[in-house]
């Protein structure tokens, strides 16, 4: 397990280090993934309608392509956080993108829906990686004073680029083939993201669990510019084999992280990709409007949740989000017929206060896990996350359907609880957790 502060010998160790220009650096780096995934999620949603009309859609065809990427995310965060874990952080955190940025230039030439399934398939297998690895080198790096800010403002830069791809879906017209150049466009971030990772370092903490003690002392020398007694280090002494994250002292962190992370994002995904479908099921007229009003509300709550998950512990932050989430959308299951004004205002406060909660996902995650587990079980975590969005996502557009917004409200509303009562349970609090 990781060892809370008290129970660390005294010394100077990585989380100690003050914040500096190398943190900013490795962050700024980390940005970039979160921005390049929330793109590519957010302008799925934008281009749905055009696909639709263009190519015929099915609703099963639909709720594949909306759910496409985060099937890729699953596979991707399983089998390459379980290699970053062997092989080291370092080479999947830099060479992930290459796929991303081929895969989505290559959607601009997509003949049918299949070649864009698949495509979009291997995105998220990219983003997934990322979703693993990035948030696990960051954390290895991070001081333990900013790590909660550090790894929650990856959050932000989701929402930011969700929030850009919505923007662009909403007003670029290209034509016919508008559809083509919104999507291949993710290629421009995530070759951002390639050319700025280049020379980026192995985690220090993973080559002293591997051993390789002086190779993490000189990269520690060369981008912190501090001398360091390797003996100060962590170092995990139990196996380092994938069934530990099952064992007796782990299995009750991982089924924590796998059922809370999902409950935040399976409403989540599911209801911003489906905004005009519910909106109109809302009798919101003013699509357009309403839908900005939701983005600068998923902006401001990501920002302003940077504060809370900085001040408060994680435990107390994660369960008063779910407690408003789940309110929220019992409210709007019970008003939904009501004046569109008055149906906004728990859409619009289930929007900020989702926003500002997920800010936890990239938080905790790392926190719960070992130095030689911890892309492993943060890949885990994020793999089942994924599976679980996608079902709700393919779920959503049958059981507006069928039960109409109220009903779906409702249901959505249930996961949210079974994410709370799983927090009130079994999380531990990790806020002053030493990671290395």
């Amino acid at each position: 397990m990781t060892l809370s502060q008290a129970e660390k010998p005294a010394g100077t160790t990585l989380d100690t280090l003050p914040f500096g220009r190398f943190h900013a650096k490795i962050t700024a780096m980390t940005f970039g993934a979160n921005f390049s995934d929330g793109y590519s999620l957010g302008i799925i949603g934008a281009v749905l309608p055009l696909l639709t009309t263009q190519m015929g859609l099915s609703g099963f065809w639909e709720g594949m392509l909306a759910s496409s990427a985060l099937i890729g995310l699953f596979l991707g965060s399983l089998v390459l956080g379980r290699v970053s874990d062997i092989i080291g952080r370092q080479r999947v955190y830099a060479l992930n993108f290459i796929l991303i940025v081929l895969a989505s230039v290559a959607q601009f030439w997509a003949p049918n829906v299949e070649t864009l399934f698949v495509l979009r398939l291997l995105i998220g297998f990219g983003l997934g990686a990322d979703y693993a690895v990035g948030p696990t080198l960051l954390s290895e790096f991070a001081p333990r004073k900013q790590r909660g800010f550090m790894l929650a403002s990856l959050t932000v830069l989701w929402t930011v680029g969700y929030v850009v791809a919505n923007v662009i879906g909403t007003w670029v017209d290209l034509g016919p083939d508008t559809w083509r150049w919104l999507l291949a466009s993710g290629a421009i971030p995530a070759l951002l993201v390639l050319i700025v990772r280049i020379g980026t370092p192995e985690s220090p903490g993973w080559l002293i669990s591997q051993g390789r003690t002086e190779e993490a002392r000189a990269i520690v020398r060369k981008f912190l510019k501090v001398e360091l007694d390797p003996s100060e280090f962590e170092v995990e002494s139990h196996s380092a084999r994938y069934r530990a994250l099952f064992s007796k002292g782990m299995r009750k962190r991982t089924a924590f992280g796998a059922i809370f992370y999902s409950a935040l994002v399976l409403p989540y995904f599911a209801i911003y990709t489906f905004v005009p479908t519910i909106l109109e099921g809302l009798h919101v007229t003013d699509y357009d409007l309403q839908n900005l009003i939701i983005n600068l509300f998923l902006l401001a709550g990501g920002i302003v949740g940077l504060w809370f998950v900085q001040k408060l512990p994680r435990r107390t932050f994660t369960i008063a989000t779910f407690a408003i989430l789940a309110a929220s959308l019992l409210v709007l299951g019970l008003v939904n017929e009501l004046p569109a004004a008055i149906v906004m205002i728990p859409f619009v406060i289930y929007t900020f206060v989702m926003s500002a909660g997920s800010n936890i996902t990239q938080v905790y995650p790392p926190e719960l896990f070992p130095t030689a587990l911890r892309a492993s079980g943060v890949g885990l975590l994020n793999a089942v996350s994924r599976i679980a969005a996608a079902a709700g996502t393919f779920i959503l557009p049958l059981s507006l359907s069928a039960w109409g917004v109220s009903g779906s409200m409702y249901w959505l509303a249930g996961v949210l609880l079974i994410g709370l009562l799983a927090t009130v349970f079994w999380a531990p609090e990790t806020q002053k957790e030493q990671l290395v």
